[in-house]
């Protein structure tokens, strides 16, 4: 099969044919329809994150955002068959240790993710293992291209700002970045009711940020953007969000924040802070506010954020500003450390 692969640290990836993977007894063989391009697979193209432990093999098939239909079964599982329209929510979880056991699979002891600890969705062809724990039923009624958008961005966004920060209708949330990550995090705390606004320093994803659901922008080249914040929502917001991971983003969001208020991380570093930021911490005493971590999703909530998706409250396929093949994919991926490319790309031919 045709894959896009990273051969080396810190080059461009290649189109090259790879072997189609091996059936298990508990995996599925699934035809990728559709792959969203992530800023974390520039990451790890880059070398980022051996920090935390989060390193590829090579040769390796990234691609952990993808959608599509089920060609094997095996022999062992239960809730999946030939023809089955499937995403594939990127964390998984083995399901015995402590965290599985109480809903947090996405942090789970012994987990694995979709295109770093196996094969992910720049190949035409990937193996699911434990199927029936790490993948979710996608209906007819929402496309693959859609259902690609889901399986990181949009639940890591969905899971950070209703189940972490617990966002409640009319407060204000700010959102400090405005890629892939981002946008979704305008959308769907618009979509329950936040009035929220977008900073970035890139007008072209302003404007998307504005069309997806963003009551306010504020371009942080021109503007001091912690100042604005604090101005337009008369003493801060109630919610600020990184969806980055620089410094700068981290220490704005933070900076931004009312009393009480609450910070949601969600963007992970790269290698200027390796892991490390500088933060007022007597700012964060005085004003008793809240930091908040937030990582992917446990699947087990996939189906609320699913129904939301099927009722028309959420919209992921809004997001998508392109559709690609293989060879562009893999310069659309070099480009993202210069942030060339706004809202969310998907490789959907092969």
């Amino acid at each position: 099969m045709k894959a896009l692969v990273l051969t080396k640290i810190g080059h461009k990836m290649e189109v090259k044919e790879v072997p189609v993977p091996a059936l298990t007894d508990t995996g599925v063989i699934i035809r990728v329809e559709a792959n969203g391009i992530c800023r974390s697979d520039w990451h790890f193209m880059m070398g980022d994150w051996n920090w935390i432990g989060l390193q590829a093999e090579l040769p390796h098939v990234l691609g952990h955002e993808f959608s599509g239909v089920v060609v094997e079964v095996g022999s062992q599982v239960t809730n999946y068959k030939k023809g089955d329209r499937v995403v594939v929510p990127h964390a998984h979880g083995e399901g015995t240790c402590e965290y599985c056991l109480t809903g947090h699979s996405n942090i789970c002891d012994h987990g694995s993710i979709a295109g770093t600890t196996y094969w992910g969705g720049y190949g035409r062809y990937v193996h699911v293992p434990d199927a029936d724990r790490n993948a979710v039923h996608l209906p007819a009624s929402v496309s693959f291209e859609a259902g690609a958008a889901l399986g990181c961005r949009f639940m890591t966004a969905f899971h950070g700002l209703v189940d972490q920060a617990k966002v409640q209708p009319g407060e204000w949330v700010a959102v400090h970045g405005s890629g892939g990550l981002g946008l979704s995090l305008v959308h769907i705390a618009k979509a329950i009711g936040a009035r929220v606004i977008a900073v970035d320093i890139n007008d072209e994803a302003l404007k998307l940020a504005k069309e997806f659901g963003a009551d306010i922008v504020i371009n942080g080249k021109e503007k001091d953007a912690v100042q604005e914040i604090i101005t337009i929502t008369d003493g801060g917001a109630h919610v600020a969000v990184d969806a980055l991971g620089i410094a700068a983003t981290c220490q704005n969001a933070i900076n931004s924040l009312r009393k009480r208020g609450r910070h949601l991380q969600v963007g992970l570093t790269s290698q200027d802070e390796k892991g490390k930021v500088e933060l007022p911490i007597d700012l964060i005493v005085v004003k008793e506010l809240e930091l908040i971590g937030s990582a992917n999703m446990p699947v087990s909530r996939f189906p609320y954020m699913m129904r939301m998706v099927e009722s028309g409250m959420l919209q992921p396929e809004k997001m998508i500003t392109k559709t690609v093949g293989l060879e562009e994919a893999a310069d659309i991926l070099m480009d993202m450390g210069q942030f060339k490319t706004p809202g969310i790309t998907v490789l959907n031919r092969w």
